[in-house]
């Protein structure tokens, strides 16, 4: 718990005037004022944050947490829990696409179990920071307790403290679980207060039947649990997730330490608002990667007045969506780095 706190205690304000000056900069090169849209407010966000109105990456990581949920139990995935311990397994063995993906931008994958029902993956290069095997089942009871879901979180903290420790710059959120999208449609529905139905998707890909199966099964656990929105570890503990709660450490101590954090999909962005929630300042670190098919995520992304970069209709999660887009931050960086100004160019600008 004191990890937690001291964590949520030095989440500070961004450097304003390092904005503002990246701002004077922007306008100054070789094209109409905010011309390049979000690139543009990407570069002044990066300034903000670092405090340099010419902000620099180095590494990039992208910090996939895995965990089960025993919600499952109830039908609400149309997979079943085994794939949770054999994605992860695919993950290490470089075969899925957050592999792919994070290659072709030159980003490293950390993989980690912090929940996994099965027995532990015996394997060099993941992480084992299991704090149970799997969630309890929201439904008939609160997923987990308070000292759980506090273990969680700061598994996320340790872990992304490390990787900023050893030089990462830039951190993305990526996830895998069997029946996440239940639990981050929970949490949503706690803070939004939105019908269940308007903000519950297919998740992997349930059936009709499947789908109204989810939404009886979220409405139920809300009614168990009543979960105090007013109270976003209360929240997390009753209707939330493992890998969900390491992912609110990530995000925590990524805001801790001024790094930028990039969010991927649905249950990211649940564990962002959770983050959110928690110290509001967090929002000022987090970029919106994509917007996801699932309906729920607009919604969270608009309660944290963020802004996504890209639309293509994904739903994968672990991470893929937020590797795309590191692409488009180191794009807005060279821009503010390697256009020339008005002046330098010998190009008249509108006065």
């Amino acid at each position: 718990m004191e990890l937690f706190k001291r964590t949520l205690e030095s989440i500070s304000d961004v450097d304003q005037k390092a904005g503002v000056a990246a701002q004077c900069r922007l306008d100054s090169l070789t094209k109409p004022p905010g011309s390049l849209g979000v690139l543009e407010k990407i570069a002044v966000q990066l300034a903000a944050i670092q405090g340099n109105p010419l902000p620099t990456l180095g590494k990039k990581v992208v910090m996939t947490m895995a965990g089960d949920h025993g919600v499952v139990e109830e039908g609400v995935s149309a997979f079943p829990q085994e794939v949770t311990p054999q994605m992860v397994l695919n993950f290490l063995n470089q075969g899925a696409a957050i592999n792919v993906l994070s290659n072709h931008v030159g980003a490293r994958v950390v993989v980690t179990d912090v929940g996994i029902a099965a027995e532990p993956i015996d394997h060099p290069n993941l992480n084992v920071c299991k704090v149970r095997k799997g969630t309890r089942n929201m439904a008939k009871e609160a997923a987990m307790t308070e000292e759980e879901a506090v273990a969680a979180i700061e598994v996320g903290i340790r872990l992304v403290n490390k990787e900023i420790d050893d030089g990462a710059t830039l951190v993305a959120t990526g996830e895998m679980g069997i029946g996440n999208t239940t639990p981050s449609s929970a949490i949503l529905a706690c803070f939004s207060g939105k019908d269940i139905t308007l903000i519950t998707g297919r998740g992997t890909g349930v059936d009709d039947k499947g789908l109204s199966i989810k939404h009886k099964v979220i409405k139920k656990a809300i009614e168990v649990n009543q979960p105090d929105p007013s109270q976003p570890l209360d929240v997390l503990c009753k209707v939330g997730g493992l890998e969900i709660a390491a992912l609110t450490g990530v995000i925590l101590g990524a805001a801790a330490r001024k790094v930028p954090v990039v969010l991927d999909g649905f249950i990211s962005t649940a564990a962002a608002l959770v983050a959110y929630k928690l110290n509001t300042d967090s929002q000022k670190y987090m970029l919106a990667s994509h917007l996801s098919q699932e309906p729920g995520h607009r919604i969270a992304l608009d309660l944290m007045d963020l802004q996504a970069m890209l639309y293509l209709d994904l739903r994968l999660g672990e991470g893929t969506g937020a590797v795309l887009a590191f692409s488009l931050i180191e794009a807005a960086v060279k821009i503010i780095h390697e256009m020339a100004t008005f002046e330098e160019a010998g190009v008249s600008n509108k006065e």
